[in-house]
C-alpha cells in the first residue's frame, strides 16, 4: 500500500508571489485546507488556510479601508508559508507517511515522485480511506475482535476457526498480559455462524 496509490495528483499550487487574498480564493473554492508552493518546478513551500486567514488584520484595526487593501495587496504567500517543507516520496509506505504527519502535527504531505518534482499530495483525509480500506469497511460482512494468546500460531488457529467463511482482512493491535487482539472481517459461506464456530474452538470473541 504505497503513497502513490492514496495520494490526490496533480494539486493545485501557488508561487511564493501570488497574494495572500487570492490563495485564500483558491483555497475556498476549491473546498480543502493547503497548497504546496512552487517557484519553476521546485517545491519551496507550503500554506493553509490558517496560515493565510491568520495573516489577516484584526477587525479591530484602526486602518483605513484604503490603508487595509494596500496592505492585503502587498502581502503574499512567502511571507507566511511554511518551510523547509515535510514531505512524503510516491514510492513509500502509507503507514510511513502517516507516522511522519503524527509526529510533524501536520495534515497533509507534499508528495515527491523520484525526480524530486511534486507529483500529489497526501492528507489526513486519504490516510482514513486507506485505513476503512485496509478493514474491508464497505465490503459488508461480520466483524471480529478475538482476544488470543500473543504467540506464533495463533492466527492460524483463528483462521481456521472462520473456515468456511472468508477472510476479508485482518489487524492486530494492543499487546497485553501475554495476549492480543485480532480484528478480522470475514463475509462468504457460513458467515451467520461464525462466531459461534469460532467460540467453540475455544477462542475468546469480545464482539
Amino acid at each position: 500500500m504505497l503513497v502513490r496509490d492514496w495520494m490526490t495528483r496533480e494539486p493545485i499550487t501557488v508561487t511564493p508571489d501570488t497574494p495572500v487574498m487570492d490563495a485564500l480564493k483558491i483555497l475556498k473554492e476549491g473546498n480543502f485546507r493547503r497548497l504546496p508552493v512552487v517557484e519553476g518546478q521546485q517545491l519551496v513551500g507550503i500554506t493553509t488556510r490558517k496560515d493565510l486567514k491568520d495573516a489577516m488584520p484584526s477587525k479591530a484595526t484602526t486602518l483605513s479601508v484604503w490603508e487595509l487593501n494596500y496592505l492585503l495587496s502587498k502581502l503574499t504567500v512567502a511571507e507566511m508559508m511554511a518551510r523547509p517543507v515535510v514531505t512524503a516520496a510516491e514510492g513509500e509506505y502509507m503507514e510511513d507517511a502517516a507516522l511522519r504527519m503524527q509526529e510533524h502535527h501536520v495534515g497533509g504531505l507534499p508528495v515527491l515522485n523520484d525526480a524530486g518534482r511534486l507529483s500529489g499530495i497526501i492528507t489526513t483525509m486519504d490516510v482514513l480511506r486507506a485505513f476503512t480500506g485496509i478493514l474491508g469497511m464497505r465490503e459488508g460482512g461480520q466483524r471480529l475482535t478475538l482476544d488470543m494468546p500473543d504467540v506464533p500460531g495463533s492466527l492460524e488457529r483463528a483462521t481456521q476457526a472462520v473456515l468456511p467463511s472468508n477472510i476479508i482482512s485482518v489487524a492486530t493491535y494492543g499487546s497485553h498480559d501475554g495476549h492480543r487482539r485480532f480484528v478480522m472481517r470475514v463475509n462468504g459461506e457460513g458467515v451467520r455462524d461464525v462466531r459461534r464456530r469460532v467460540h467453540d474452538a475455544g477462542i475468546t470473541v469480545l464482539d
